[in-house]
């Protein structure tokens, strides 16, 4: 009998959370429905000017006409391609980088305020540097959409290696296991959820570096799309864009959510 009670008291706790859940996705829904109509009705009442502010069918029909043209594939393929290498790069680096400091502290000593200084120095100064550098091309846009988050990122995974608990690594060595055993044994096990969370970071910052790099040394991606638009006053263009790279960030921080989700320790 008590068992029964408390199987039905889960029962009922799951589905009201099941219900909650569907009423914010709902809700969510139903704003960004509002929001669409009201903007569609506001511009055929030319409460706003269509010129510059478009409408939801306007943008449709230019997606549609790109769309069946094909000269929309090449900008999204091109700025999602940027975003995934620089985002498997930073990730990559960080992580190294991060654990060299931690092996050589007196490296890190020497570079903390260096490193504090470049994460908060806004990296849309350093884009125009790192083209006189390296020229245009992919390459650079690549490495402009890295330096907006590995710096950041390293920071983060160095604090978050401090933290692990000194008492598994005396453990460790007590036992006569070098680095490479504290390592695998105890570093990364204990942060993979550190390292996880900073990979959605990543992700959207990877996503913004590129745009910054594409506004100034691409001929192709949509941060180019949303300059030539502004540049030639076709803001159906530049709106369409910006929904797209809306659009984008939200699936490839789904796909890192849903890879996080399948890779933390349970």
């Amino acid at each position: 009998m008590h068992n029964s009670s408390i199987s039905t008291a889960q029962e009922k706790f799951l589905k009201t959370k099941k219900r909650e859940r569907c009423n914010v996705v709902l809700g969510r829904i139903v704003v960004i429905v509002l929001f669409l109509i009201l903007w569609e009705y506001s511009a055929k009442k030319e409460w706003i000017d269509p010129f510059f502010f478009s409408s939801p069918s306007r943008i449709i029909h230019l997606f549609i006409k790109m769309i069946q043209s094909g000269e929309l594939f090449p900008h999204i393929g091109v700025t999602l391609l940027e975003t995934i290498l620089s985002f498997i790069l930073c990730t990559v680096f960080s992580l190294l980088i991060a654990l060299f400091l931690l092996y050589f502290p007196k490296v890190e000593t020497i570079l903390e305020p260096y490193l504090v200084i470049l994460n908060a120095l806004p990296k849309s100064a350093l884009a125009p540097l790192i083209i006189v550098w390296l020229g245009t091309g992919i390459k650079t846009i690549i490495i402009a959409g890295m330096s907006v988050a590995i710096f950041g990122s390293i920071i983060h995974l160095y604090n978050g290696f401090q933290q692990v608990d000194p008492e598994k690594i005396k453990l460790i060595q007590t036992l006569g296991g070098g680095k490479r055993d504290i390592l695998h044994h105890i570093l990364i096990p204990s942060t993979i959820p550190l390292i996880l969370s900073n990979m959605k970071v990543n992700i959207g910052l990877s996503l913004v570096g590129v745009i910054i790099g594409e506004f100034l040394a691409a001929r192709i991606g949509l941060g180019y799309l949303i300059l030539y638009g502004s540049q030639v006053f076709q803001l159906d263009v530049l709106i369409l864009s910006i929904f797209l790279l809306c659009l984008m960030a939200g699936i490839l921080y789904f796909i890192v959510n849903l890879m996080v989700k399948l890779l933390s320790p349970q």
